[in-house]
Parts: C-alpha cells; sequence; structure tokens
C-alpha cells in the first residue's frame, strides 16, 4: 500500500512553489476576463505575478464581502467569466454566497485528503453531509468517487435508516461532522445496533476535540480532520504523521496580518488567504477570515508542502465602541504609521458604565513622547479616544487577536 496520493505531495518545495507561480500568470489573466476581477486587479500584468512578494502586493478578496457582491451582481459578483451553465452544478451557502461545482474530475481538490485518512480505491464511505442545495455533500461525495470509492449519500440525520444502510453495505469509511459521528455510534451503542465496519474517517466543519479524538480512537476508529470551504473545497488535511495540517496541491495559501493583506513573520498567527489555480473559476487571494500559523519544516509522513496548524479561530474581530465600529486593518495602519511597535492589541473593557479603549503595543526600545504620538494616531484612525499600553517584545500573545473585546 502506497503512503502518498501521487508523486506530486513529495517533491522538492523549490520544485513546487517553481510550478504554482509559472501557471499563476495565465491564471490571472483568466481571471481578469471577469469584470470584478478586471476591477479589483486593474493595473496588474498578469506575466509579473510569479512569487509570494508579487502576488502579496495585490488586493485580497474578503469572504465577509461576497454575500453584497454576489447580490449586487448575480450570481458570482462579476468574478466568474464563464455563465453558470458551464458548471456541473450550482450551489449556495449562507449569506447567501453562490458557488459553482467543476466539470472536472475531484473538483474540490480531496482525493488526496481521503487518501491520507487511510482511504483506498473499493471502500465503501458514508458520507453524511448534507446534499441540500450547500455543497458540502458534494465535496466530500465527489472526491470519495474520485478516489474510487463507493459512496452511501446519506447526509444528516435519520439515524434508525442509517443503521440500515450501514448493516447492509458494511461501509469502512465515514465522512461527515464529528459530532455526528458520535451521535451514530452512542445511537448504535444503545439500541444494539452494528456499526462496527467504520474504520476510519474524515471529519470536518466542527470543532474536534483532543477528548473526542481520543473517544473515536478507543472505539476503534481513526479519525482525521481536514479543513476546506465551500468556496474553494479541501484547503489542508491531516495526514498520518498526526502533527498539523498540510496545504493542499494546487493552491497557494499565504497568512497576513488580520485585516491586511500582507504576510506575517513565520509562525506568527495571521488570516488565511488563499489562491487557487482553477482558470474555470480562481480565486486570487481570498482572505477568509480564519486565524492560522505556519508549523516549520516537512511533515513525517514524507509530504513536503506547507503546513498549518489547523483552525485557530476567526480574523473578522470587528467591534462597536461607543456606537462606532472599530475594525482590525485599523489597527493594522496604526502599526504601519509606527514602524517601531511590534504586535498591537486594543483591549476594550467597560468603566463606569462606559466604553474604554487601551492599545497594548510591544516596542522593543520605546523613546519619549512615543505612548502621546501613538494615541494620537489611535485618534486619527478610529475617531475615538484611548489609552497607550508599551510593552516588551514578544510580550503579547501569538494568536492572531488584535482586538479583544472584553466586556
Amino acid at each position: 500500500m502506497t503512503e502518498h496520493y501521487d508523486a506530486l505531495e513529495t517533491r522538492d518545495p523549490a520544485e513546487r512553489e517553481a510550478d504554482l507561480f509559472s501557471r499563476l500568470p495565465e491564471v490571472l489573466r483568466q481571471a481578469m476576463a471577469a469584470p470584478a476581477y478586471a476591477n479589483l486587479l486593474r493595473g496588474t500584468d498578469p506575466a509579473s505575478v510569479t512569487s509570494r512578494g508579487a502576488l502579496a502586493r495585490l488586493p485580497v478578496l474578503r469572504k465577509s464581502d461576497l454575500p453584497a457582491l454576489h447580490k449586487a451582481a448575480p450570481p458570482f459578483g462579476g468574478f466568474v467569466a464563464d455563465k453558470p451553465g458551464s458548471f456541473a452544478r450550482l450551489f449556495t451557502s449562507p449569506g447567501p454566497i453562490f458557488e459553482p461545482e467543476g466539470r472536472q474530475a475531484d473538483p474540490w481538490r480531496g482525493a488526496r485528503a481521503l487518501f491520507a485518512a487511510g482511504f483506498r480505491p473499493g471502500d465503501v464511505v458514508l458520507n453524511t453531509f448534507s446534499y441540500h442545495l450547500t455543497p458540502g455533500g458534494f465535496i466530500f461525495d465527489a472526491s470519495a468517487r474520485a478516489l474510487g470509492c463507493a459512496v452511501i449519500p446519506a447526509g444528516p440525520g435519520n439515524t434508525e435508516q442509517q443503521f440500515e444502510l450501514i448493516e447492509a453495505y458494511r461501509p469502512v469509511g465515514y465522512s461527515g461532522t464529528p459530532d455526528f459521528l458520535k451521535i451514530l455510534l452512542d445511537a448504535a451503542a444503545t439500541v444494539g445496533r452494528d456499526v462496527s465496519s467504520i474504520k476510519r474517517a474524515l471529519v470536518s466543519g466542527a470543532a474536534f476535540p483532543k477528548s473526542l479524538q481520543e473517544e473515536m480512537k478507543s472505539r476503534g476508529i481513526e479519525a482525521r480532520q481536514a479543513f476546506g470551504t465551500a468556496d474553494l473545497g479541501m484547503v489542508a488535511f491531516e495526514t498520518p504523521a498526526g502533527d498539523g495540517m498540510t496545504v493542499n496541491e494546487d493552491l497557494i495559501l499565504e497568512i497576513v496580518k488580520p485585516g491586511t493583506g500582507d504576510p506575517v513573520v513565520p509562525g506568527d498567527v495571521g488570516e488565511i488567504v488563499v489562491t487557487s489555480l482553477d482558470p474555470h473559476h480562481p480565486w486570487i487571494r481570498l482572505a477568509l477570515g480564519d486565524l492560522t500559523a505556519a508549523l516549520p519544516g516537512n511533515s513525517p509522513c514524507g509530504r513536503t508542502n506547507m503546513r498549518i496548524k489547523g483552525w485557530m479561530g476567526r480574523a473578522d474581530q470587528t467591534t462597536k465602541v461607543k456606537g462606532m465600529f472599530v475594525r482590525p486593518e485599523q489597527i493594522a495602519e496604526i502599526g504601519k504609521r509606527h514602524p517601531e511597535l511590534g504586535r498591537l492589541r486594543l483591549v476594550v473593557t467597560r468603566a463606569g458604565e462606559s466604553d474604554v479603549m487601551t492599545l497594548r503595543a510591544e516596542c522593543a526600545a520605546p523613546r519619549d513622547a512615543l505612548q502621546s504620538e501613538i494615541a494620537a494616531t489611535l485618534r486619527a484612525v478610529t475617531k475615538l479616544g484611548g489609552a497607550v499600553e508599551l510593552v516588551g517584545a514578544g510580550q503579547l500573545p501569538n494568536d492572531g487577536k488584535v482586538i479583544a473585546d472584553e466586556r
């Protein structure tokens, strides 16, 4: 039994980087055939975007902005050049956000994630993600079939009928949320149904704490996690090494300072930004609003792509202070105006029935009057007054949080 889905997973990282960025200019040209990308990327020469540094100079497209953009120019906000009929399936997610599925094999890039979780051709897979309007069920269904598995399109709920299917087809694999897997196992134990055929699982869509991981293992199921979105499909996934998540092939993943498009220092927590290389439906620097950090080195499993720690919270920390919104990008602007500062964190509290802001800022070498200068910048940028507290370098947590609402 081979350990890797294909040779792409173990190639030299420099070779992968060269391949991705040699393909990116043509994807950019295809993207700019769509009116919204033509406007967003106005003045960009696709031929010049051949490195991470060049890519980082392009604007980000925030997923949180997609509902309004799709409503203004349905169905895809002007970010897709081809007509809806050129795709295989058309979905919607809460927002609403409208997502098309391509006609190619494994359009969501999930087969290698299932392979890393132990799924193999000929396996029967119980897929409990929803098939109704949203893409979740079809992401895992198409991925399993691309790997050569047979899929039971069970969807969520209706445990009694699921037991009948499991006992008849004896699936070895499960895909769905970790919560529903536990519900199935607990319900089966209560009513005496046999679900022992399930030996491995790829779970997503909900938290999978260590306690639940250990419970699955004690019940004879090797369960691994995947991180994906309805826009991109499978972004990253756990491997047998159990050490972070490996980024999927054919994606360029960046980690940026929340509220900006600026890459973080390696190892720092930041927002996930993804560029996909599907010319039919490209995503150029899509900011997902999710936080993570990169892990150093290659995975012990032999896969050589970038690894991330997994989901570490949300980057959109916008909060309202004294009736006015304060946003992460405003805190980032303060940092740009004072380059001698390190990490910044705006702490919002209450005192005397009033909102209070305190900007905590790392500074290795504070100088006279710096606090008052930063306080003036804080007021200029947010239109609100606040205190400034300078702390030593490395004193603020590396968790990606730039606004902490402690009210």
